[in-house]
């Protein structure tokens, strides 16, 4: 066969043929809250924007019209506190109407959202409202104690607009504030480049550091979220996730990118259980789902076979934050139904690499997208130019571990708007992020993976996570992931043990699966179950069980507290 029948019989790659055809359309004038509500606010019928379910029984729903309309007077209400354009505005609620209204009414003011999780305690909140120079809070009754204490140390918080059970706690009370304002509001034209959201990373080295992001960053978001959910949106689709919508997973990745394709999300205002996770899936007639890899897990060993249990109508989930692991990945095909289109991206520069199981054409035929590998983060996203480099910022060749990093301008050349504007009043570690001319710069992530051939990326850890012992490179998420494919094991994380000898040795901490006892045949057993499938420096010379492993509340392991733990035992043992 000739090279001209070879080139017109290879079957085309989806992937190249989306990153060939797309181009950006970031116009000059772009606002969130007009573009996520305004514009389905006046059609008829009533679309729906959200579904709320509190643990307690209690639901609601609130349309388009209705969550316009009360921004409209929250705007007003805020302006007569004296907010101005640019000023931070702290949301600290978890998923309720009111933290979607909330967000709505800050954008369309040209003000700052600020959301911080109802878990922070007084010290986190403190920092961050004084550090950010917050000028009023919105709170519930989740966090208002703790906000309470806080205050004396945030000089600029001025006001603090109390919601639904906090009421009487604040200056001033959400419902008496909205019910006196108009339901008509001139919403003010922002430009794309002005920043919308101030969001603070977990600060798992130095102090949590603040990314601002624009209005623009929603844009860049899009083409990821299309795709890892498999074309969203399609008829009859409903999306919920229990991702926080005070992080950027459930903001970016759920919350702003449903409402921008106008279809409803479902807001559970409660604690997560597997079990819930499916009663609200079915409940709700849940479509498309963002879940992060340790509620998979949890799903996974809780209720091992959900569809003899619950009627589920799933057709995409999108899993980010650690490696999904094949354990998990297999659950999903074999049990769920679904292929989980692992994603990758950061609070800066988000929703950059993943998977797309279809994607639909002008004409509206559905078409296979790039399939997913089992314990692969992806390909880069459409207006995504991503690449694996070194420390000089040259790029890796093919299978050579590197930083992920992310090019400012995209394979045509055009400016991609994912990226974040910079961290608030720190010029020094804005630089730091990136390598390169200001305006041909590679941003890196701090994430390190390789790349295949076929342009997939396997990921190894957060740069720091990564360890040598006896002089090999050792990445925790494959030992984590074969250890979870144990029947005991619940969770693992994996972390370097210092070892005068070999510098360190492979230590994990386990957290058991229910029925299970972590003793001396158990840590055999797991051993011999690592051996059997990974090379052997891989397999945990010692194993702790735990009860509970550290997590951000953005779901993610905090491998350093225990990295920390192990270095202070050293240093103890060695005095």
């Amino acid at each position: 066969m000739t090279a001209h029948r070879l080139l017109h019989t290879r079957r085309p790659d989806p992937h190249e043929h989306l990153h060939g055809r797309f181009r950006w359309a970031v116009p000059p004038l772009f606002n969130i809250a007009q573009a996520c509500c305004h514009r389905w606010a006046h059609e008829s019928g009533g679309r729906i924007a959200i579904v709320y379910e509190h643990e307690s029984g209690r639901h609601s729903t609130l349309s388009f019209a209705d969550l316009q309309a009360q921004a409209n007077r929250l705007s007003h209400a805020l302006e007569r506190l004296g907010v101005q354009p640019g000023d931070r505005v702290a949301l600290v609620m978890p998923q309720r109407l009111e933290t979607a209204i909330a967000h709505m009414a800050v954008y369309q003011m040209g003000a700052v959202a600020m959301p911080l999780s109802m878990l922070f305690g007084p010290e986190a909140l403190a920092y961050r409202l004084a550090h950010s120079e917050a000028v009023v809070a919105i709170v519930d009754e989740t966090s208002i104690a703790n906000l309470r204490q806080a205050r004396a140390q945030c000089p600029t918080l001025r006001q603090v607009v109390a919601v639904g059970e906090a009421s009487g706690q604040g200056d001033i009370d959400w419902e008496a504030a909205l019910a006196r304002e108009s339901a008509l509001y001139v919403a003010r034209a922002t430009r794309a480049d002005d920043p919308a959201v101030l969001i603070y990373t977990s600060g798992t080295t130095g102090p949590p550091k603040g990314a601002l992001i624009p209005h623009r960053a929603l844009i860049g978001n899009l083409p990821g979220f299309v795709a890892s959910q498999n074309w969203f949106p399609r008829s009859g689709d409903v999306f919920w996730s229990p991702a926080d919508w005070a992080w950027t997973g459930g903001l970016m990745d759920a919350l702003l990118p449903t409402l921008y394709f106008g279809r409803p999300i479902v807001a559970y205002q409660g604690r997560f259980s597997p079990e819930k996770a499916f009663e609200l899936m079915e409940r709700h007639g849940v479509t498309n789902t963002f879940l992060f890899p340790t509620a998979l897990k949890a799903m996974m060993k809780a209720v091992p076979s959900p569809r003899e249990r619950y009627r589920l109508k799933l057709r995409a989930i999108m899993s980010a934050g650690e490696a999904v692991g094949d354990a998990v990945f297999a659950y999903g095909r074999e049990q769920l139904g679904v292929t989980i289109n692992e994603m990758f991206g950061q609070t800066e520069i988000n929703y950059v690499v993943g998977n797309c199981g279809e994607f639909v054409d002008a004409a509206g035929r559905v078409h296979p997208g790039w399939p997913a590998k089992p314990g692969s983060m992806g390909r880069p996203y459409p207006g995504h130019r991503v690449a694996v480099i070194d420390d000089e910022g040259r790029v890796c060749p093919p299978g050579v571990p590197g930083d992920v990093a992310v090019h400012r301008r995209d394979i045509h050349g055009d400016p991609d708007p994912i990226f974040f504007l910079g961290y608030w009043k720190n010029e020094e570690a804005t630089r730091a992020k990136f390598t390169g001319n200001p305006d041909d710069a590679w941003c890196r992530t701090g994430d390190t993976a390789v790349m295949d051939e076929d342009g997939y990326l396997w990921y190894q850890g957060r740069s720091d996570d990564v360890f040598k012992a006896a002089g090999y490179r050792i990445g925790p998420s494959e030992i984590e992931n074969c250890l979870v494919k144990h029947p005991a094991v619940a969770n693992a994380a994996v972390v370097p043990k210092p070892d005068p000898e070999r510098g360190a040795v492979v230590k994990a901490y386990v957290v058991l699966a229910p029925g299970h006892v972590g003793d001396a045949a158990l840590v055999e057993s797991l051993q011999q179950h690592v051996r059997a499938r990974l090379a052997p420096y891989e397999y945990p010379k010692e194993i702790e069980f735990i009860d509970a492993l550290p997590m951000t509340t953005t779901g993610k392991v905090q491998r350093r507290v225990l990295r920390l733990q192990e270095e202070e035992r050293w240093r103890a043992a060695r005095r």
